[in-house]
């Protein structure tokens, strides 16, 4: 076993990426010698198995081998010339062929759009200026370093847990003298840009919507809707229908 080793490792260092290591594992597939791998290249249950007990062996080193052995049957020296003709195909001839396919398809549009209504909805975004998204980027990096402002006294009253937060107005009061020990109180410093207030995250401006009237008001470009809880189910699918109809973002709809 040593000789024949000896023997085909200058042919198989010939190859691209070719390294020692791979000579002991293509032998354990059972291939010796590199007229074995030339017919094993040629099949692609063989290449399969290459590519699992060789690591680092993908497809486009198994084309250069392919190539550095004059194999024609490789696992994708086939289906790529194909491609490339397809690709040089002129601007008529490929009009030609989509308008074939559309044909071909016909009677299955109605399942595609069924696919497309039960899968993801792409959300709409808003259109603003480059002043308005730089506000909106640094209003995100100020609420991260942001710290939780809590009441006075929330950890002794169980009533003040998780209530808004009002500004302490005791003679005595530790936060209101910014005392180090006690809660950083609210502060001018730690607001956001003021081009970015009042708008979601995601940049619309929120309008409230109660019937059709409200609805048609809103600005696509720059408003979102946000349907009032008082309106019905019934109510709610009709203005949600009318906004996609109008490209109108609805930020709590139904489903």
């Amino acid at each position: 076993m040593a000789e024949k080793k000896s023997a085909h490792h200058d042919e198989f260092m010939k190859l691209h990426m070719f390294k020692e290591e791979y000579i002991a594992k293509l032998e354990a597939i059972g291939i010796t010698s590199p007229e074995e791998l030339t017919e094993a290249l040629g099949s692609e249950d063989t290449t399969k198995l290459i590519h699992e007990h060789l690591k680092g062996v993908g497809p486009k080193t198994v084309e250069h081998w392919c190539e550095d052995l004059g194999v024609k049957g490789g696992e994708k020296t086939e289906e790529e010339p194909a491609a490339t003709k397809t690709r040089k195909v002129k601007p008529a001839a490929k009009k030609a062929e989509g308008k074939a396919k559309e044909e071909e398809k016909g009677g299955k549009e109605d399942e595609v759009e069924i696919e497309e209504e039960s899968g993801y909805r792409v959300k709409l975004k808003p259109k603003l200026p480059k002043e308005l998204i730089d506000a909106l980027r640094k209003r995100g990096e100020i609420d991260a370093k942001r710290p939780a402002f809590l009441r006075q006294e929330w950890h002794t009253r169980q009533r003040l847990q998780g209530v808004k937060w009002r500004k302490p107005r005791g003679g005595h009061s530790k936060v209101r003298q910014h005392y180090n020990y006690r809660r950083i109180m609210v502060s001018i410093g730690f607001g956001g840009p003021k081009a970015a207030r009042g708008l979601h995250p995601s940049g619309f401006s929120e309008i409230a919507v109660r019937n059709m009237k409200d609805l048609l008001r809103v600005k696509p470009e720059t408003e979102a809707a946000r349907i009032a809880h008082q309106v019905g189910t019934k109510k709610r699918l009709e203005l949600e229908e009318k906004a996609d109809e109008l490209k109108i973002r609805v930020l709590n709809r139904s489903g």
